[in-house]
């Protein structure tokens, strides 16, 4: 979103080796004399957004080709609308809760009631403000638009207006096209009654009862929209647990957090291999799974509506990706450590092409998008610059959060073992917290994760209360190379969430933080 694209300006995640310094003004003229811009950018989401920020930072000239949809999926159909949803669905839910509220010593006289419209409004108005407010900021430093989409083509160094004759030539270029939902095969999507997180956003009903396929980010994000806004939930899922990519000890105290008190089940170990749209209010959706290892009919689901989220793949179809010599890996493009594409896994770069953000696979995260979008800039301007992906961390904004900096205890053990460490591992608890227990929102923990040799922190996994911002402190520190002894000597504010952490860092030396 915008926030994260102007936040990664400041600090963009990696680490700089200086170069002898160039002379922008000696290097714009030599380049504009060959070209129309000294930088290309092909999508405007939060990756590409990010790039012509730091590109006009460092005196580029730069347009940037937006495909008719400035914001991209992040600020139209992701991060933006759908926090929007979380925020509106999220007091539905606390209003709703008797208990939590009474425990406060305040009671709601009366049903609380929401308008569906006006929370969906909420939503879509919020995405078309931070859309605006985007390109405002495109507009206002003079980086120029080109409504259409953009294609590579041969020779390099130029891009041509998809649909148009005309070509646009540029000392460089990036790569900023996304991804969008994937739809495995056999499901049939009619944006209605089955459907993916673009149509979900909408918010056009709320069925008594949907069936998510996926139990990750964004199936998770919505089971707890649905719910607060009484829909039951059945989560369907292919591997053995739901929540597979959390951190396992994380996802079972989620999981008593999340889901079991509330109206959701799940079906685990079984693919939705057929699913076919209803009609609202008349006919159910039909759901035919099958076991995920014989291959078998498991179970026939009937719904009200189905959603789909089983993940996103790459948008690189309408690059002309094959007129520069770059094959893709599952409609990846393969890039080096430098975002430099590369002509295949393992090939030789392609001289001038970058490729940054879920194009390239390497995290698909919105704010990881503009944080190699700076990176790239930063090399394209002669700095040396490496995107550090375990220092940057992700949320998921259910109520109450989950957010993760590094590895999870499974991939901490492995390099662990293979390295000839011993892994160190402290614990928080939000039960202990004054703050969460002066909020009654006592449920929670926090893990972090150490090298018991060298002191680095490899990993933090945290649910609950505000886990989202707590995450950064612990972000920080990776990138920084900030020790656990030191961690556990740093005063935190007294009563805050983030002595949640404190206990975590000290307990992890062998301290006590009360």
């Amino acid at each position: 979103m915008l926030a994260c694209a102007i936040a990664a300006i400041a600090f963009a995640g990696g680490r700089v080796a200086p170069r002898a310094p160039v002379s922008r003004l000696a290097a714009g003229r030599v380049r504009m004399a060959q070209f129309d811009y000294d930088l290309a950018i092909i999508g405007c989401g939060v990756g590409g957004h990010g790039a012509a920020l730091h590109a006009v930072s460092k005196g580029l000239k730069t347009v940037i080709f937006t495909g008719g949809d400035a914001g991209g999926t992040c600020v139209n159909r992701g991060c933006v609308p759908s926090k929007a949803l979380l925020a509106a669905s999220g007091r539905v839910r606390e209003m709703r809760d008797d208990a939590h509220l009474k425990s406060l010593g305040i009671s709601v006289n009366g049903v609380v009631e929401y308008d569906r419209a006006a929370i969906s409004n909420h939503a879509n108005g919020l995405a078309a403000r931070v859309k605006g407010n985007l390109v405002n900021s495109l507009v206002a430093l003079g980086v120029d638009m080109i409504e259409a989409k953009g294609a590579l083509v041969k020779g390099g160094q130029k891009v041509q207006c998809v649909g148009q004759d005309r070509v646009v030539t540029a000392k460089d270029v990036i790569i900023a096209t996304g991804s969008v939902p994937f739809v495995p095969r056999g499901i049939e999507v009619d944006g209605k009654t089955v459907f993916t997180s673009d149509e979900a956003l909408k918010l056009e009903w709320v069925p008594d009862w949907v069936a998510i396929v996926g139990s990750g980010y964004i199936g998770l994000e919505f089971s707890d929209v649905y719910t607060a806004l009484g829909s039951e939930v059945t989560f369907i899922e292919a591997l053995d647990r739901i929540m597979p990519t959390f951190d396992q000890q994380i996802a079972q105290v989620a999981q008593r957090i999340l889901v079991r008190p509330r109206a959701i089940d799940s079906r685990t170990g079984v693919f939705a291999a057929k699913v076919t749209p209803g009609v609202r209010g008349e006919k159910p959706v039909r759901i035919e799974m099958i076991d995920a290892k014989t291959k078998e009919l498991a179970e026939v689901l009937e719904v009200d509506a189905c959603m789909v989220a089983t993940g996103r793949v790459p948008y690189t179809q309408s690059l002309a990706l094959d007129a520069v010599g770059v094959e893709t890996e599952r409609g990846f493009v393969q890039t080096n450590e430098m975002m430099q594409v590369l002509t295949k896994p393992g090939g030789q770069v392609v001289p001038n092409l970058y490729c940054i953000g879920d194009a390239n696979g390497k995290m698909m995260l919105a704010h990881a998008a503009s944080a190699q979008g700076i990176s790239a800039v930063e090399n394209i301007a002669g700095t040396v610059h490496k995107v550090n992906h375990e220092a940057i961390p992700a949320a998921c904004f259910t109520h109450p959060e989950i957010a993760f900096v590094g590895l999870d205890e499974a991939a901490a053990k492995k390099r662990a073992a293979d390295g000839g460490f011993e892994l160190g591992i402290g614990m928080g608890n939000f039960r202990a917290n004054s703050k969460a227990l002066a909020e009654a929102e006592g449920e929670g923990v926090a893990k972090v994760m150490f090298n018991k040799k060298t002191r680095q922190v490899l990993g933090v996994h945290i649910v609950g209360l505000h886990a989202a911002d707590l995450i950064q402190e612990c972000a920080n520190a990776i990138e920084l190379g900030t020790t656990i002894d030191q961690l556990a000597m740093i005063t935190h504010t007294h009563p805050t969430l983030s002595e949640v952490l404190d206990e975590a860092f000290k307990g992890a030396v062998g301290r006590s933080a009360h």
